[in-house]
């Protein structure tokens, strides 16, 4: 592993580990330049306090290109850490020889594996679907090896707050975000989201400011204002979003087949199952979200500021996991094969790559023989992207260049794999939303 340090000041480092002193919920006052037609610097970004600065306003993901480590992740072994979410277990995966290494148990129902704010611990969120035993287990990515579980209720996905100071705990089944204390678990407080039944997903705004949400089980999604600590509003998502024709037929009231004749484009049909939005990614230049959609089988666009869809892009059967590649220009979204939450093994899943600034797909790449890819992330390298293989219990790895496709047996019912190590400054969560 080729370690590349960033070119980060020893003051600024010191800050990044150890968390600022300042109330993240303040804002800062770094003034913003304007841009002007002969000068090419970018505007500057005004963070939250303790939020480390925004290298380039066009490129959010600059600081995570190919091989771009933090000093903070020195030492630790090139590993893919795969939750098994029915089996209970975190399946232990050595890129280089493409065996699984290392099996251990961890909670009940790991769904998926969130590196730490500072990069030092891998947390594996255990939410015990239906229970009350709910925990979280840390990984130390320098042995690969699991410490004690520390119960934590409902944590369906795990986020940080973009300074660091904040474990964000998405308490799906409770309708809440829990923030706490980011080594201890210790409850601090909660922002309630009553109207985003399933919130599990979630990016932040270029600024560190606001979080968007998704509402898995009402086809919605939930912007959160960090700095009041309030939600801001709800929206309802469709791929029919600019259609009122479509929307009014799919509200007219009785009940529909999941499939009806469209009357404006004649040979089609319109869907009217509600959508069933998963993941969600920011844009590099941090004005739009991508948000994958499972039922609507696609990709919806909304824009930031004015919180609106703005655009939709159909891409695969299932549409789930969001990917930006390590030179921030490509999104790799993997369609699960099926719009069912239990499918069946070999669906017809696939992984489609979004050119971000045309916002249109410009490859397909299927999984041979079928498959169910899911969740996970890019190689640190970039020239690989791993995804777990939900309904057929393996995991992808797919060739960022050819689609070529390997697979590797592990548990069952794999989920949010993380590979790690992975570029990048700090982590805002998920299975290694870098920046």
């Amino acid at each position: 592993m080729t370690i590349r340090k960033l070119h980060v000041s020893a003051a600024t480092l010191t800050a990044l580990l150890a968390g600022s002193t300042v109330a993240w919920w303040a804002t800062a006052q770094t003034p913003v330049t304007a841009n002007s037609a002969q000068d090419s610097v970018p505007r500057a970004v005004s963070t939250v306090p303790g939020m480390p600065p925004v290298a380039d306003p066009n490129n959010l993901y600059r600081e995570t290109t190919a091989n771009n480590f933090s000093p903070a992740v020195a030492g630790a072994l090139e590993r893919v850490y795969v939750p098994n979410r029915a089996a209970n277990t975190v399946s232990v995966i050595d890129p280089a020889s493409l065996k699984v290494v290392d099996t251990f148990k961890v909670g009940i129902h790991p769904q998926h594996v969130v590196p730490s704010w500072d990069l030092s611990t891998l947390w594996v969120a255990n939410n015990a679907e239906g229970r009350t035993d709910g925990s979280l287990t840390p990984i130390d990515p320098k042995t690969g090896k699991p410490g004690k579980s520390i119960p934590v209720d409902d944590p369906y996905n795990m986020y940080w707050s973009p300074d660091g100071q904040f474990a964000i705990v998405v308490a799906e089944a409770y309708k809440r975000l829990d923030f706490r204390d980011v080594r201890s678990m210790a409850m601090k407080f909660s922002i309630p989201t009553p109207r985003c039944a399933g919130i599990n997903h979630a990016d932040f705004s270029i600024d560190g400011k606001y979080a968007v949400f998704t509402c898995e089980f009402n086809g919605s999604m939930t912007k959160v204002d960090l700095v009041n600590r309030k939600v801001l509003g709800t929206i309802s998502l469709s791929q029919y979003f600019n259609r009122p024709d479509a929307l009014a037929l799919i509200a007219k009231p009785g009940k529909k087949p999941d499939k009806i004749p469209d009357p404006g484009q004649p040979g089609n049909e319109i869907c009217t199952t509600p959508g069933m939005p998963q993941d969600v990614r920011v844009s590099p230049d941090g004005k739009t979200f991508f948000v994958a959609d499972m039922m609507a089988d696609g990709v919806h666009v909304v824009d930031g500021d004015s919180f609106k869809q703005i655009g939709f892009i159909a891409t695969g059967i299932g549409a789930h996991g969001l990917y930006p590649s390590r030179d921030g220009k490509s999104l790799y979204v993997a369609n699960r094969g099926s719009n069912k939450i239990r499918g069946s093994p070999l669906g017809k899943g696939s992984v489609s790559v979004i050119d971000f600034a045309s916002r249109s797909v410009v490859k397909n790449w299927p999984v041979p023989g079928g498959g169910s890819p899911d969740m996970g992330n890019v190689s640190a390298d970039g020239k690989h992207l791993w995804l777990s293989g939900r309904y057929d219990n393996v995991v992808y790895r797919f060739d960022t260049n050819s689609g070529a496709v390997d697979q590797v047996k592990v548990g069952r019912e794999p989920h949010g794999l993380t590979v790690w190590p992975q570029p990048g400054r700090y982590s805002l969560g998920h299975t290694g939303n870098l920046r």
